[in-house]
């Protein structure tokens, strides 16, 4: 079979598209399949669209990625899917979607792993509400041959509107990647690291418990704290190292970390999260601390193979327990790997996604 993936990001740059179908792309074309990639953005226009400033290189970004577009509705016919990953033009309403379903009668592979249909931005204004056109979401679900859900949450919506909804995890390669004997340890010698990874636009949730990593801080005179992302935090921590993400250095900068943490708020765009950041810890036995919202309870059994917790005194209490006692670290990142691999695996989940397109 042919089949064209339409991305939002260029290739090998974010976490969504990387963990959730180009790390399939050689299983695919192990089986015969032939793929074609079009992303909206290019390399370059992705360095600067999310950036502050910059309306003019943004403006030309979008037509560019508009153009690309309508290039690929031409040579879509040849193609037996489309894989649309969010959606195939970040504003306005879905005019290509409903091309490829309903004049060209293409076979739609629609998917997500956000809430896309709601908004984490608090103070968004109604136009830029207007322009991102969310209400998109659903009538893409109904055009769809089959819509790939990244969680239970993101199905149960997908199936208020069809029921070709398959539940499809994000997944980490545990054995070409994610896989600590590939690596030399990097951990810091005398101290213990609490670490975090994720982008500009998440985090404002590691900023909610900066309270409790001071608290931390205060406590544990040998505990440092390290922050891996594409840009620097505004905390106020004494003992905070940041590290620019990059794809090259990811997992030896993430194998520095003693333990992993991933705050989330209990709101309904945080329930749509895949619990990723979660299992890039687990996956390379970093025993890990999680909010208790979304998939996380799915993936986490508390005190068995992570930690659960809430308010800032459980944060507080997870993070000393695990500080204080390297048999309980060891353990729970043990049985965190062992759940990576059974259940969130690429080999674990290869014939769900080739199901795909079946």
């Amino acid at each position: 079979m042919k089949i064209l993936f339409l991305v939002p990001y260029p290739l090998k740059e974010a976490p969504s598209q990387r963990f959730r179908f180009e790390q399939y792309f050689t299983i695919l074309n192990d089986k015969g399949h032939q793929i074609q990639t079009q992303s909206f953005l290019s390399p370059s226009n992705w360095q600067l669209f999310f950036k502050p400033g910059h309306t003019f290189h943004k403006l030309f970004a979008v037509l560019s990625g508009l153009l690309k577009r309508v290039y690929a509705i031409s040579i879509s016919p040849s193609f037996d899917f489309i894989f649309i990953h969010r959606e195939a033009a970040p504003l306005g309403p879905p005019i290509f979607e409903w091309i490829l379903a309903k004049i060209l009668r293409k076979k739609i592979i629609y998917d997500f792993d956000d809430a896309i249909w709601l908004t984490d931005r608090v103070n968004e204004t109604a136009f830029l509400n207007f322009l991102k056109w969310r209400s998109k979401v659903k009538r893409i679900c109904q055009w769809s041959y089959k819509v790939s859900c990244g969680n239970n949450y993101l199905q149960n919506f997908v199936l208020q509107h069809t029921q070709n909804a398959v539940y499809n995890p994000t997944t980490i390669d545990c054995e070409n990647l994610h896989n600590p004997i590939l690596y030399k340890s990097r951990k810091m010698l005398g101290q213990l690291v609490i670490g975090w990874t994720g982008s500009h636009s998440t985090i404002k949730y590691l900023q909610r418990i900066e309270p409790v990593l001071q608290k931390i801080e205060s406590l544990f005179p040998l505990v440092s704290f390290v922050v891996i992302a594409d840009q620097t935090p505004a905390m106020q921590l004494n003992r905070l190292t940041f590290v620019k993400w990059n794809s090259e250095t990811e997992i030896d900068d993430l194998l520095k970390m003693d333990i992993g943490i991933m705050p989330l708020p209990d709101d309904t765009w945080a329930k749509g999260k895949c619990g990723f950041k979660a299992l890039q810890y687990m996956s390379l036995q970093i025993p890990t601390v999680a909010s208790p919202v979304g998939v996380n309870v799915e993936i986490i059994e508390h005190e068995k193979n992570g930690l659960l917790a809430s308010s800032e005194e459980e944060w507080i209490l997870a993070l000393q327990k695990l500080i204080e006692d390297k048999t309980f670290r060891d353990q729970l990142g043990k049985n965190g790997k062992h759940t990576v691999i059974k259940n969130y695996s690429v080999a674990s989940n290869s014939s769900t996604f080739l199901s795909l397109f079946e």
